[in-house]
C-alpha cells in the first residue's frame, strides 16, 4: 500500500513539473518571440480577413529595422489597449505624398519620387486623409513610420492619426495559422 501512495505522489509531482515547465516555455515564447493575434475588421482585405489568426514575430525588429512592405502589428496611437494590423508604406526620414489616388515616396534614392505599385490593395486607389490631405507631402520623423491598410476605404491609419511611433510596433506578421485552409507565411511585398 505504501508503494502505491509513493508512486501516485511521484506521478503527481511529474505532472506538476511538466505543467510548470510548459507554462514557463509558453510565457517566454509569448513575451519575447511569438504572439498570436486575431485580425479584426476589414482594413486589410483582401489579404487578411476578419477573424483570421496570425502569429506575430516579436524578434526580427530587435536585429533589423522595419521595411517598406512589411505587414506589422502595433499598439494603436489613439488607444494603446487596441492592436492594429497595417502595412508599412514610408520609412523614417522619407516624405510621403498622396495625390490622384497614388502614394509617392521621396527619399535619397528617389529624390523625384517613387510612385508605389500596390497590387495588394482592394480598390487600387488611395484617398487622402486628415494628416495627409491630397497633394500635400508629409515628412516622417526619426523612429516613425507611415502605415496604411490594404483596404484603404475601410482603414483607420496614418492618414487619420499621423505617423506611427516605432515604440508602438509589437512585431511583424509572420504566419497565418487560421483558417487552416490559408495556413502560410505572410509575404513581404517588394516595391518596384
Amino acid at each position: 500500500m505504501l508503494e502505491e501512495k509513493t508512486s501516485f505522489w511521484a506521478l503527481v509531482i511529474d505532472v506538476v513539473e511538466t505543467v510548470v515547465v510548459a507554462a514557463a516555455i509558453f510565457v517566454v515564447v509569448y513575451l519575447f518571440l511569438l504572439q498570436p493575434h486575431q485580425v479584426k475588421g476589414a482594413s486589410m482585405k483582401p489579404n487578411f480577413h476578419d477573424g483570421e489568426y496570425i502569429l506575430t514575430d516579436k524578434v526580427s525588429y530587435r536585429f533589423s529595422e522595419p521595411q517598406r512592405g512589411d505587414v506589422i502589428i502595433f499598439k494603436s496611437p489613439t488607444d494603446p489597449d487596441v492592436d492594429f494590423i497595417k502595412r508599412i508604406i514610408a520609412l523614417p526620414g522619407e516624405r510621403v505624398k498622396i495625390a490622384g489616388g497614388k502614394v509617392t515616396i521621396f527619399n535619397d534614392q528617389n529624390p523625384n519620387g517613387l510612385t508605389l505599385n500596390e497590387p495588394y490593395q482592394t480598390n487600387g486607389s488611395t484617398s487622402a486623409g486628415k494628416e495627409a490631405p491630397d497633394n500635400t507631402e508629409v515628412t516622417i520623423d526619426k523612429d516613425e513610420y507611415f502605415v496604411l491598410g490594404d483596404n484603404r476605404v475601410e482603414s483607420f491609419d496614418s492618414r487619420s492619426w499621423g505617423a506611427l511611433p516605432k515604440k508602438n510596433i509589437i512585431g511583424k506578421a509572420w504566419l497565418r495559422y487560421w483558417p487552416f485552409s490559408k495556413l502560410g507565411f505572410v509575404k513581404h511585398y517588394q516595391y518596384k
